[in-house]
């Protein structure tokens, strides 16, 4: 009897023994089991990244290959029709544009400037006006510049030992300025040529010719006081109308013997 209840009692330890283990073991496997998957999760997510990473870097190294840029050469964008650089806000609308085409280069945007690299401001364009702040503009053309209106400007200068030439082919030059205009050659001389009539007016002033020497070369000349006079000193006459004319000079004045010449 001692035999058979204790071979009964044995399978029932064990079994009691198992059933324990069991559910001490059970907690242990699910809190490994949860573990485990969250790091294979952090695994995935590290080697995915790691995969964007390098598909980047080979998109880059790609496009850069294909722009023919290496490191120490300049970089080069290359297209059969044009090449178009957009600025973009956050609402996806161009601010600014810039495209090179086959016929022109066109710059889109509210401003455009040109500075140095001290950032010094060369050219400005707006709506309203453009600027060119450079110390001096030159004009290469062989025509010249053509202003359709008006400018305004505190010095219009020819270089050094060249020829500063101001004209109008078909319409009239006018040059005005409140406080005055003055016309300077220091080292060479002043020419004014017209095909009809150059007009010297002074409305509230004086007309001042200061020279040691004056010369009206083309004057019109009277009729002379006698026939075999050789004199060739000549007296200068003003008619009514204000034209000037040359009498030939007697002991008396001849103005009045030459008044046809005001006819």
């Amino acid at each position: 009897m001692s035999q058979t209840q204790t071979s009964r009692q044995m399978p029932q330890e064990q079994y009691a023994h198992r059933s324990t283990m069991q559910t001490s073991e059970g907690p242990q496997v699910y809190k490994v089991g949860i573990y485990g998957w969250r790091k294979r999760c952090l695994y995935f997510f590290v080697l995915l990244l790691m995969i964007l990473i390098l598909v980047n870097l080979a998109m880059t190294i790609w496009i850069l290959k294909v722009m023919n840029f290496t490191i120490g050469n300049p970089l080069y964008f290359q297209s059969a029709r044009n090449v178009t650089v957009n600025i973009l806000n956050d609402k996806t609308k161009v601010l600014t544009r810039l495209v090179t085409g086959p016929q022109a280069v066109e710059a889109h945007s509210q401003k455009f400037e040109v500075k140095t690299l001290s950032g010094k401001l060369l050219f400005s364009a707006d709506d309203n006006e453009v600027v060119v702040g450079a110390e001096r503009l030159r004009v290469l053309g062989a025509e010249g510049t053509v202003f359709p209106k008006s400018i305004e400007t505190p010095n219009v200068r020819a270089d050094p030992f060249k020829e500063l030439r101001l004209e109008s082919p078909t319409r009239a030059l006018v040059m005005e300025a409140p406080k005055g205009i003055e016309i300077n050659a220091e080292a060479g001389s002043l020419k004014a040529t017209c095909r009809t009539e150059l007009r010297l007016e002074s409305k509230d002033g004086e007309i001042t010719l200061n020279s040691a020497k004056i010369k009206l070369p083309n004057l019109p000349q009277g009729s002379s006081s006698s026939a075999g006079s050789r004199q060739k000193i000549y007296e200068l006459c003003v008619c009514p109308n204000g034209r000037l004319f040359l009498s030939q000079a007697g002991t008396s004045s001849t103005c009045q013997i030459n008044t046809s010449v005001c006819l």
